[in-house]
């Protein structure tokens, strides 16, 4: 278990989110080329995050958390990814998994867990992925096994696990029983001391989002029936609600955090006495091209700003279920995916090899072209595009926000 942050709850409650996120940069900034690197988890970034509070940012107050709002944590993911979008990633995807716990966890799970979440003790990871079925949420083959007395027990092999080496905790979805449908899936939270941890053995070395450190792992263990997350064989009910939308939320505002981040080192490289006398600033292709990704940022922007009001706003599972409201919600994803990419693409034509091809060039442009590719692969945008694709054909009304 990773130590605990010094700051008293009192004092880490009174101090605004935007103080708290000012005090990381620094320490994102200063180690993201280093953890891109040697595709190390950010060990320092992860330490800083926990003295700040925020990973207790979804937490609520009376569980010693910042009581924040969707809204806070796209604000907060966006900035985080200005510096270094792998940590801001695993904080995001950190706060997905809050989200879940805080709305579908038992009372018991809720009252023990979330005070040592707010306090930065537990960074929790998420098990979702699965040998043969990949990233798809709604279906599970590792079954959970009821012991008696409440004891459930479980076997979970996992290729892929954000940062699982490094977690405290971690939200496990698993088929609910041996002779369960795989679309009865469960969720379970289990800490990492209550369970076998063993780690694969193929060494991360992907293209890009380096610092993730997704590796393998295999988990197994027991836990109570207080660890179930929602009801049992409803996962999808969490998902639909709350998984889904802190997940596409926190993915996109990362992504478009890192290329409006990108675009202000450009900005500033161009509008510097060295690249005044580099760059013809009155080009019409210099400007049109920068003209392309400010309309992008401001379309992701605006959609981002949409769906989340939508889902802070929501009343009911009913709304979060609707056609329009998950046509956005997974258009947010893939938008956001497709067109990140693409700015990041555009901005290094703008500045050229030296400055955007090159991995030794001050610019973060060759890290994040290769960080953004695996945008549309992080949940498949084609499967997202089938499920779009199939409600448009029932939405006949073509049902737009506002």
């Amino acid at each position: 278990m990773s130590a605990a942050a010094t700051v008293p709850v009192t004092d880490r409650q009174a101090a605004p989110i935007a103080a708290r996120v000012e005090a990381v940069l620094p320490v994102l900034r200063a180690d993201a080329k280093q953890i891109d690197h040697d595709a190390a988890f950010p060990v320092r970034g992860l330490a800083a995050l926990r003295e700040s509070g925020l990973m207790g940012l979804l937490v609520p107050s009376e569980h010693g958390g910042l009581g924040g709002s969707l809204t806070d944590l796209a604000h907060v993911a966006q900035e985080l990814a200005g510096e270094c979008l792998s940590t801001a990633m695993i904080w995001a995807m950190h706060c997905q998994q809050v989200a879940a716990l805080v709305r579908h966890g038992s009372p018991g799970l809720r009252a023990e867990l979330l005070p040592r979440i707010a306090r930065g003790e537990v960074y929790v990871a998420s098990v979702t992925s699965e040998k043969f079925k990949g990233g798809h949420l709604l279906s599970a083959r590792s079954p959970l096994t009821d012991e008696g007395d409440g004891a459930l027990r479980f076997d979970r092999d996992a290729p892929i696990v954000t940062g699982g080496g490094h977690a405290d905790g971690f939200l496990i979805t698993l088929r609910d029983g041996v002779d369960a449908a795989s679309h009865a899936v469960t969720a379970v939270y289990a800490d990492r001391d209550r369970l076998t941890v063993e780690e694969g053995v193929d060494r991360w070395n992907p293209m890009g989002m380096r610092g993730t450190h997704s590796i393998p792992l295999r988990l197994h263990g027991t836990v109570d029936a207080s660890a179930v997350v929602g009801r049992r064989g409803a996962f999808k009910d969490v998902a639909v609600a709350d998984f889904v939308p802190a997940g596409h939320i926190a993915w996109a505002a990362c992504w478009l955090g890192a290329v409006r981040g990108a675009l202000r080192a450009v900005l500033n490289l161009l509008r510097s006495p060295a690249g005044r006398s580099q760059f013809d600033l009155s080009g019409q292709q210099l400007r049109s091209r920068l003209a392309r990704v400010r309309m992008d940022l401001d379309a992701m922007a605006a959609l981002l700003a949409q769906v989340t009001a939508e889902s802070d706003g929501r009343r009911s599972a009913a709304d979060a279920e609707s056609q329009p409201v998950q046509l956005r919600l997974n258009a947010l994803k893939i938008f956001t995916a497709e067109r990140s990419f693409a700015c990041v693409d555009e901005l290094i034509r703008v500045v050229g090899l030296r400055h955007g091809y090159m991995r030794h060039a001050d610019l973060p442009l060759e890290r994040l072209f290769r960080d953004l590719r695996s945008a549309s692969l992080n949940y498949a945008d084609d499967r997202l595009l089938a499920a779009n694709g199939a409600m448009c054909l029932l939405d006949r009304e073509v049902s737009l926000a506002g």
